[in-house]
């Protein structure tokens, strides 16, 4: 199988990159490496330097030919939190998808494997015990400043509990990240139906491991309790630490994106599909900055702050038995274990 891999000098890309070659398979990596995830560092051996958004060129044109499948992982990410960052997403995750579809068209390349996100889904899942399934509203801003961080039901105003987000689940970005990711599963899915093509969608939760990079808007929350941490500092958890994620180790993101590759290459019918990639075990956002600080082994306990984000959603938390069941993938790396390790894990610079 010969595998066209952008963002392939990525945190993410470079372990896809290791997985499919061990796996016996041929990778031709591309990747703009933006400053913001790469710094000044230069393109590893093997790796074009092309920027997605241009994917109509001869360059790609060239790079395209004899592929049987895209894993496309290239993406402007972040919390996307003010107004300003709307037209970078759009250009490069929403117009750079559309631009390397319309490309894959051209050279008959009708395979894909996308990385998209777990906040498509916004909000999580929450029950009432009184009264099931709630959808609630976002979370209001005088009840935060007042501490008090849950969902409530709408009909008894009593506290919401999580549960596990299926795949088909109510989609509702909130934020301009989530909203350029949702657009690419949007493009994915049409491209699918317009081309007669085969994509997967891999509904990433939160991916932490060796090789994040520290320090950059790509350092997701673990990573920034390891460089508090490393400067000798407690860890800052916000609102009071009983936010529910799940915590994928970066090896069982590259074992699924295996999975999905091989799988969708090998079907005869194509079809969209999508699917969570999480490690099954949920945790708090206390016990993930608790298990970074016990991993390096001194005495550094986290602080709960109290502070919040008014972009953040409480819970959400996935559920891994779509993927296990059509994917056969499975995590392997319990977090409880991963992120004490990720304590001492190296990091790129």
């Amino acid at each position: 199988m010969r595998v066209l891999l952008t963002g392939a000098a990525g945190f993410i890309g470079t372990a896809i990159d290791r997985a499919l070659t061990e796996a016996g398979h041929e990778v031709v990596g591309v990747d703009l490496m933006l400053d913001s995830a790469h710094g000044s560092s230069t393109p590893p051996e093997g790796v074009h330097q092309l920027d997605v958004r241009e994917a109509g060129s001869p360059e790609w044109a060239e790079l395209l030919r004899g592929v049987d499948v895209v894993c496309h992982q290239a993406a402007l990410v972040g919390a996307g939190v003010r107004v300003g960052d709307l037209p970078a997403y759009a250009s490069h995750n929403d117009l750079g998808t559309a631009a390397l579809l319309a490309a894959m068209h051209d050279a008959a390349v009708d395979r894909l494997v996308l990385a998209s996100s777990m906040v498509v889904y916004g909000e999580g899942r929450y029950t009432c015990a009184l009264h099931g399934d709630q959808q609630p509203p976002p979370r209001d801003l005088a009840a935060l400043e007042g501490g008090d961080f849950d969902n409530h039901c709408p009909v008894c105003a009593e506290p919401l509990a999580w549960s596990l987000v299926p795949e088909d689940a109510r989609l509702d970005p909130r934020s301009s990240y989530a909203a350029s990711k949702l657009a690419q599963e949007h493009y994915a899915a049409s491209w699918v139906r317009q081309a007669g093509a085969g994509a997967v969608a891999l509904r990433y939760h939160n991916v932490y491991g060796p090789g994040m990079p520290r320090d950059t808007p790509y350092s997701g929350v673990a990573a920034m309790f390891r460089s508090s941490l490393e400067r000798g500092e407690r860890p800052q958890v916000f609102e009071d630490g009983g936010q529910v994620r799940d915590f994928v180790h970066v090896a069982d993101v590259a074992r699924a994106n295996v999975a999905a590759l091989e799988q969708v290459v090998a079907e005869s019918v194509p079809r969209y599909a999508a699917y969570n990639v999480c490690s099954g075990t949920p945790v708090t956002i206390l016990d993930v900055a608790t298990r970074v600080a016990e991993g390096t082994g001194r005495d550094i306990a986290p602080q709960v702050t109290g502070g919040f984000r008014v972009g953040d959603v409480r819970h959400v938390v996935a559920s891994p038995a779509l993927a296990a069941a059509e994917l056969g993938f499975t995590a392997s790396v319990d977090p409880h274990d991963g992120l004490a390790d990720f304590a001492t894990a190296p990091l790129r610079a």
